[in-house]
């Protein structure tokens, strides 16, 4: 069956059954007004760099509606140059969404399945921060990028390409951005997170007041909280099985004494937030200076990395945001 055209790549196929077999890309026009053979497409747009060691993503995710009026994306099918990673990822759809990991490097295909079928001339979108990509990929509709529509209408596809080139390292969120508002959906829970390796394998850590590097394979936890207006959102990934545990709202966290574990932070709404995690002290980015709170803007994000050595708890000191409830327990463990 062959559905909606996925305008950044040219046409593709694909089966809408059940089991929502594996895409069969047809590339060809990228929009340009060119016609690019397949092959010399796919080779320019995986060509290795230097002697950097890059990955090729192919992901297909859907959108669905959930329990209480949300909205969620699912994970359908990861692959790593070929390797198929998606049994790390939850099977149902989750706020907040897959957190994609990624390397400087690296090339992503992704495409995004509507399944919100109660807004027939409505689409969905993956509009992503941090990563490269060219306009068809933005995600977002014609009046705002001037040029297309970038999402997929209900039981279509789209499909978007992102070079996670040198300089791409950090956390970043993606959300929709079409789909009933301008805006998007993000508020009504179509988002996730992007984690971006840095090229160097290597991280900044504190540890009982010292600060030092640390390799990001020695990680054995990342925690992903998204900083709503009234909630934390999160997921917890074992760093050794890659497996990805939605938390949902305002999670209790794991950690084993004496491990390393990162923090990805990322505000949504339009709140401000004042992040503490009571009795630790961590490395404020592209700093030397060590901190025990940071303040958080709409869509900004602060990553760090800590050894783990005492439960706590976490929490928005913001007074509002406080009042809401926003805290959660790091329990820490022998």
């Amino acid at each position: 069956m062959k559905f909606r055209r996925s305008h950044a790549i040219g046409e593709f196929c694909a089966s809408d059954n059940a089991g929502y077999t594996s895409i069969s890309t047809q590339f060809g026009r990228f929009r340009t007004g060119l016609i690019i053979p397949s092959a010399l497409f796919l080779a320019a747009f995986f060509l290795p760099v230097g002697e950097s060691v890059s990955a090729d993503h192919r992901i297909q995710m859907t959108a669905e509606e959930i329990t209480d009026g949300l909205l969620a994306y699912r994970m359908v099918q990861h692959t790593v140059n070929g390797a198929d990673i998606t049994s790390r990822y939850s099977t149902e759809a989750t706020v907040p969404g897959p957190t994609i990991v990624l390397n400087e490097g690296d090339k992503v295909v992704l495409t995004i399945r509507n399944g919100l079928t109660m807004r027939p001339d409505q689409q969905v979108s993956v509009h992503p921060h941090g990563v490269h990509y060219m306009i068809l990929s933005d995600g977002t509709l014609k009046v705002i990028n001037k040029v297309e529509d970038e999402g997929a209408y209900p039981v279509g596809f789209y499909t978007y390409l992102w070079d996670v080139a040198p300089g791409t390292a950090g956390t970043w969120p993606y959300h929709d951005h079409n789909f009933a508002t301008h805006n998007g959906s993000e508020h009504r829970g179509l988002f996730g997170a992007l984690i971006v390796n840095p090229e160097s394998g290597t991280v900044t850590a504190s540890a009982e007041g010292r600060i030092r590097n640390v390799s990001v394979d020695s990680i054995k936890k990342d925690y992903v909280l998204f900083l709503g207006d009234d909630a934390f959102w999160g997921t917890e990934i074992d760093g050794v099985s890659k497996q990805q545990t939605p938390r949902w709202t305002n999670p209790a966290l794991t950690a084993k004494h004496g491990d390393n574990v990162r923090f990805h932070l990322i505000a949504m709404g339009t709140d401000l937030h004042q992040f503490r995690l009571k009795g630790y002290r961590w490395v404020d980015p592209g700093t030397n200076n060590l901190i025990d709170r940071a303040d958080i803007g709409p869509l900004e994000n602060h990553v760090f990395t800590i050894k783990s050595s005492h439960s706590t708890d976490y929490l928005d000191k913001n007074f509002s945001n406080r009042l809401m409830g926003m805290r959660g327990d790091f329990n820490v463990t022998q």
